[in-house]
């Protein structure tokens, strides 16, 4: 997909600095642990992610599809997919499992990359389920079970395990899915991802349904239907939540007033700023600021 790196959010590794880039969320209902840039905002990854549902069910949403899956079940997210994880249980409980396609690579000039790059950042298979009543998916789950097992009783060998681990699971994944011969691209796709350009380079604007609307040269009726079809919310919604998440790095990564970052995503009144964000992390900006 063309400039998405500057199009869309991108949501880093928390390890990406670190020797061992290999990111473990642990999402219990509405909270991840540890917090997210991405979290409960469409983003994409440069890393690929295998998510595995402990609890409850939960929905993936991308700019053509919407999958859900529940206890038992998993689903891979190529590298540079835009997407959503929502919750559609009271009660939900996954592991998100996040690392650089380069761990599956071996070496420089392996021959295990052609069976790397017949799959990573493909347009054709931008997410593949593993339902617990397929049968070709048992293997993948279960090594998806055992990466969530071994981050309750790590040792002094986690990482060597994790990369092995890691290793069977790419290598059950090769011998099971067929990347698909055509390009899934859809109408809705092609004006959604106009639509979240759109709010990316003006969201600390006052937007209107209008101006969203024209962004893609259709009305504020087909503009509706296109969020509500590709990601089930309104584009007040989308781009409210869009707001927040880049406060909460602003306010995590630099000293700003409250005010002026308040003001500089798009809240005009700090009042209503804080209420919103309180209502999304659980925190008030200032506390969020002194726990980061």
């Amino acid at each position: 997909m063309e400039n998405i790196q500057t199009d869309y959010l991108n949501s880093i590794n928390l390890n990406a600095d670190s020797d061992f880039p290999y990111l473990v969320l642990d999402v219990i209902n509405d909270q991840s642990y540890p917090r997210n840039p991405g979290f409960q905002v469409m983003h994409w990854h440069e890393d690929l992610q295998f998510i595995y549902v402990l609890d409850g069910e939960i929905e993936i949403k991308t700019l053509d599809t919407s999958v859900q899956i529940n206890t038992g079940s998993g689903i891979f997210i190529n590298k540079n997919v835009i997407h959503l994880v929502n919750k559609k249980t009271s009660s939900c409980h996954y592991n998100s499992f996040i690392f650089p396609d380069y761990f599956l690579k071996f070496y420089f000039g392996s021959p295990a990359t052609v069976f790397v790059e017949y799959i990573v950042g493909k347009n054709e298979l931008p997410i593949c389920c593993f339902p617990t009543e397929m049968d070709w998916c048992k293997s993948i789950l279960s090594v998806l079970s055992r990466l969530a097992e071994l981050e309750n009783r790590k040792t002094e060998f986690y990482a060597y395990e994790v990369l092995c681990l890691l290793s069977a699971l790419w290598l059950e994944v090769c011998r099971n899915i067929q990347v698909p011969c055509e390009n899934t691209d859809t109408v809705i796709g092609t004006r959604m991802q106009k639509f979240l350009q759109y709010i990316n380079e003006h969201y600390n604007e006052d937007i209107s349904l209008d101006r969203l609307a024209g962004s893609a040269n259709v009305s504020k009726s087909e503009c509706l239907r296109c969020f509500k079809a590709s990601l089930q919310t309104t584009p007040y919604k989308y781009l409210s939540e869009y707001r927040l998440s880049k406060a909460a790095e602003l306010l995590k990564n630099s000293d700003e007033p409250i005010g002026n970052i308040a003001d500089s995503v798009g809240f005009r009144q700090i009042s209503h700023f804080g209420k919103c964000f309180k209502e999304k992390t659980g925190f008030s900006p200032r506390d969020y600021r002194k726990k980061k």
